[in-house]
């Protein structure tokens, strides 16, 4: 009898490890074949540019005389959606660009270091390659802030002004506790294509979609590029990076143009509001505090899409 009971302790362990094991490599087989499918079905809207042996996805409009660039925050899966609703509000007055970070939207995951150098670099190249030239004004999100502003001070002659969206700056890491996290298992249900069987997840966590700023067409797209482009291996080098790149940026010193931000009230940090509004002063730049969440382009566009008019011509005429 103990015998018996012996051998189901260890067969049925057995049994469910391989059981779970099929599943997940019938997963991730079919996961990777949807891509291949989802890649063709729906192309870049951009041009695809050769950077380093990685193809970025530059998407640009428009005719103005200034070019405004959009960078987006760390873990925004697809930039271009996600700052559609703020940059269509822009495109009929200005050249409008929107860079796609290696690992990012329709850019291919690249294997190459997340210091604010090399990014600059290929964002830079990225952008002359599609044929965008300085110079630009900025229109960073979140952790994008850091590159922007350490753009400015490294070609000051590229860039006219920057109007941050909840943007990161220099000193916010070094007073906040715990930095930016990722997660392993959420890392894991997505690489194997798990998340699959859960819609919901896109639903509730593409921050476009969840607040209906997508036509069905637009979101049925960027649900293929959620299912791949969630915590790649770029997103995660980007957050190893976060300490040393914001040491970088201080050490540049104050920054030379205008620093303009929309800024979210409803962070939990004080010292995020403050920072952000402390740093624009010191350039003469302007804040907005709105009750929105991080994502505050996309809580208020026509508000954003207006007010950087007004800070744009402002900065021209100086």
């Amino acid at each position: 009898m103990k015998k018996n009971i012996k051998r189901v302790l260890i067969i049925v362990p057995l049994i469910l490890i391989a059981l779970v094991s099929f599943i997940v490599i019938n997963s991730y087989f079919e996961h990777r074949k949807l891509i291949a499918e989802e890649k063709e079905k729906y192309p870049a809207p951009g041009q695809m540019v050769e950077v380093n042996g990685t193809k970025l996805h530059i998407y640009a409009e428009g005719e103005g005389k200034q070019t405004l660039v959009f960078m987006s925050g760390l873990g925004t899966v697809s930039p271009y959606y996600d700052f559609k609703v703020l940059f269509e509000k822009l495109a009929a007055d200005y050249r409008i660009a929107v860079v796609e970070r290696a690992g990012y939207g329709w850019s291919e995951i690249s294997s190459t270091d997340r210091d604010l150098k090399t990014v600059l670099n290929e964002t830079r190249t990225a952008l002359k390659l599609s044929g965008e030239k300085a110079p630009y004004i900025l229109f960073p999100h979140s952790l994008a802030g850091l590159e922007a502003i350490y753009w400015a001070n490294l070609y000051p002659e590229e860039i006219e002004a920057i109007i941050g969206l909840d943007p990161l700056v220099p000193g916010v890491v070094e007073k906040s506790e715990e930095g930016p996290f990722l997660s392993p298992v959420i890392t894991f249900l997505t690489r194997t294509g798990l998340v699959r069987h859960q819609p919901e997840v896109f639903d509730n966590n593409f921050e476009a979609a969840k607040k209906d700023l997508l036509t069905a067409k637009e979101a049925q797209i960027a649900r293929t590029i959620f299912y791949r482009r969630v915590q790649t291996k770029n997103m995660w080098k980007e957050v190893d990076m976060v300490t040393a790149n914001s040491k970088t940026v201080s050490e540049q010193g104050k920054l030379e143009i205008p620093f303009s931000a929309f800024i979210s009230s409803q962070n939990e940090k004080d010292y995020w509001q403050e920072s952000i509004t402390s740093y624009a002063r010191a350039t003469n730049g302007q804040t907005f505090i709105l009750d929105g969440s991080h994502y505050i382009h996309l809580d208020y566009p026509e508000l954003i899409a207006e007010k950087s008019k007004e800070i744009i011509e402002k900065t021209i005429k100086n």
